[in-house]
């Protein structure tokens, strides 16, 4: 009751921004159906006069983008509208800020309005802002010429939309040894989750919720900290635990961040060259599509299905065990019925996700694997091709791909990450993430390794929103030595005249997956 909120970060009562009301109040009338509305505002005494004045007085609009400065010249850099620190001063002379900055001083802190001091003012904006991106390695500013050049971790912030210090945390925070669990911890203490509101008597709540966590909180986590409970939810998620209608509002909005959040881990991961990081990262996207976690039972994905039921599966003493979602298919209508014991409804919504779940042929090639040398660039070509049945053919392609996640708040299309990397070495050579429809060509290409030899990589092909369906393949590549320049017209004509006969090692298997390129 009132325009009182509280807050869990000041552990105090607050007022509603006078925004937040008159944006409630517009909710008084239907648009296009009611002529009028009318709105109560039920408040303490003291504040009636306070209220009345803000809202029929009408309110300046001033300008945030001082907020967010910095993820702003962060996209313009990295689009290259903005070149050096000139171009990024003239660029706010044309944004709302900089009119209001004359009108209303005070509220932007400014000693006066003169020319002088908007331009040093100005100045001194645009110089912080540039130091602080520098230093958190999105941009580089050179010392000769002053030009503004994007870095690695500022394209990428820049692509996916987040925050520059979310950005920073990440790299600053992923190793060559980071798990899942610390994948976990670096995910939900992304910025994007500090504005997550502390209820009161939510501090209680969490509390009681972290006793029972698969993974212990780390000690130096506090209650009323957002990004507590950003990971707090996130295990509930994974956990399907119960909660409070506002905890389950407050977690769908972690849950429809963290999907591109998590792309953002694996491209900081895979610039470092990291194979089994990345591969975490793409195994917590699954877990948050499907809310699970990864040493969960694939056919726990399924709707309706139980721990009960996946013990009558795994005791079922058939030609062939039950370990996935496409052995659900291949089962006898009887057995299955057995099994299941669904009523009809809810077998038929397990008959969708079955028919859905991802089933793709996937082959590979690496393209002239009898000449690869030391430090020449490697090409392996994959090929992906949805298995789909003759009916469905003739349905709307368009609707191939779609994930069902029953427990995830937004609409996705199927991803997948093709990898190819050294396993023992735990060293990343190349990826890539795309779209699937029917079919799709991925070229990965790196550079072999210096030393010559035989070399045991690993193809990798990730769902990143069904457990169980990931695939991985051997890759056999013999590394020659380099020749020497003396050699090269008479390597080049024997090679000519074997070109006709080359045999390139082509292997092939079956999975499921989709892929948008990076």
């Amino acid at each position: 009751m009132g325009t009182e909120s509280f807050d869990g970060r000041e552990k105090r009562h607050v007022d509603y921004p006078i925004a937040n009301i008159l944006n409630m109040m517009g909710k008084a009338s239907r648009p296009n159906v009611d002529s009028s509305g009318k709105c109560m505002i039920l408040c303490h005494t003291p504040k009636k006069d306070h209220l009345k004045k803000l809202l029929y007085d009408p309110l300046p609009i001033e300008s945030h983008l001082d907020h967010y400065l910095h993820d702003h010249l962060n996209s313009e850099i990295v689009t290259k509208t903005i070149g050096n620190m000139q171009d990024a001063v003239d660029y706010i002379t044309w944004t709302l800020l900089y009119r209001r900055f004359a009108k209303n001083p005070n509220y932007y802190n400014l000693q006066g309005t003169s020319n002088n001091e908007l331009s040093e003012h100005l100045s001194e904006m645009v110089e912080t802002v540039v130091g602080d991106l520098e230093e958190s390695k999105c941009c580089q500013i050179s010392e000769e010429t002053g030009e503004l050049t994007p870095l690695n971790l500022g394209m990428i912030s820049a692509y996916y939309y987040i925050q520059y210090t979310t950005i920073e945390l990440i790299a600053s925070s992923v190793s060559a040894k980071t798990k899942t669990r610390g994948i976990l911890e670096i995910l939900s203490a992304a910025s994007e989750f500090s504005d997550l509101s502390i209820r009161q008597g939510e501090e209680r709540a969490l509390k009681i919720i972290a006793r029972n966590l698969f993974h212990k909180l780390p000690a130096n986590c506090e209650f009323h900290d957002p990004n507590t409970k950003a990971l707090i939810l996130l295990q509930s998620h994974f956990s399907r635990k119960n909660l409070s209608t506002d905890m389950r509002l407050d977690q769908k909005e972690i849950l429809g961040q963290a999907v591109t959040l998590i792309q953002a881990i694996v491209d900081v991961i895979s610039s470092n060259g990291w194979l089994k990081p990345a591969l975490a990262a793409m195994e917590l996207s699954q877990m948050v599509l499907q809310g699970l976690w990864n040493k969960d039972h694939p056919l726990m994905q399924i709707p309706h299905f139980n721990k009960e039921i996946i013990q009558r599966c795994e005791a079922h003493d058939g030609e062939e065990p039950i370990e996935s979602v496409v052995d659900i298919l291949t089962l006898e209508d009887d057995v299955r019925e057995d099994l299941l014991r669904l009523p009809q409804e809810k077998m038929a919504d397990v008959a969708v996700f079955c028919n859905n779940y991802p089933s793709v042929d996937v082959t590979f090639e690496v393209i002239d694997p009898d000449e690869v040398t030391a430090g020449d660039p490697v090409q392996i070509l994959v090929k992906l091709e949805r298995e789909i049945d003759e009916d469905d053919e003739e349905e709307d392609l368009s609707q191939l791909g779609t994930v069902l996640a029953p427990l995830y708040p937004k609409e996705k299309k199927e991803g997948w990450w093709v990898v190819v990397g050294d396993v023992q070495k735990n060293s990343l050579l190349s990826l890539k993430r795309v779209g699937l429809q029917l079919n799709q060509k991925v070229m990965l290409e790196f550079i072999a390794p210096e030393e010559p030899g035989d070399y045991d990589l690993t193809l990798f092909c990730m769902s990143d929103s069904y457990l169980g369906c990931d695939q991985e393949y051997e890759v056999n590549l013999s590394v020659a030595a380099a020749d020497d320049d003396s050699d090269e017209d008479g390597d080049t004509d024997s090679s000519d005249d074997e070109e006709g006969e080359s045999n390139p090692l082509i292997h092939s298997g079956n999975g499921g997956g989709i892929l948008y390129n990076l």
